[in-house]
């Protein structure tokens, strides 16, 4: 009886995944991290600047500190793009991870669906609070709201 041993250096194929033509999106998703992770950096640097050095420090850090600065719609959209951005570039580094080590197709989609869960579940409820946030609602204590607040 006699046992044939592939060569070390022969090419292996996976049977559990499926390839469908060529496409670029995983080419798409390198740039996209590279790109966003670059980003990211001069927001959160940004960020941290303004909360934590351009002001009076972590001690100022309240809800008429956010309330004041969510008033600007620069601010707005500042930490709305910061937020969008981490998710994304967090959900395809994760995403990556899972193609990489999940083993069986069906494990691989379990994870995806609970990993794009949590992204739309945190993006979409993220989106909402920036956008509705009322930095001056009613019947709260006029000491802790913003000074341009009528209480």
């Amino acid at each position: 009886m006699a046992v044939s041993i592939e060569a070390p250096r022969a090419p292996r194929t996976r049977t559990t995944r499926r390839t469908t033509g060529r496409t670029n999106y995983e080419l798409y998703g390198w740039v996209f991290m590279r790109a966003s992770g670059v980003l990211l950096v001069v927001l959160i640097f940004g960020h941290l600047f303004m909360n934590l050095i351009d002001g009076e420090g972590i001690s100022a850090i309240d809800f008429g500190f956010v309330a004041g600065k969510w008033a600007s719609p620069l601010w707005q959209v500042w930490d709305l793009l910061m937020l969008w951005l981490a998710m994304i570039h967090g959900t395809n580094g994760v995403r990556t991870i899972i193609n990489d080590y999940a083993e069986r197709d069906g494990t691989r989609i379990v994870l995806k669906v609970a990993l794009y869960l949590a992204f739309t579940v945190v993006v979409v409820l993220g989106t909402l609070v920036i956008f509705t946030f009322d930095p001056c609602p009613p019947d709260a204590p006029a000491n802790l709201l913003p000074s341009f607040c009528t209480a």
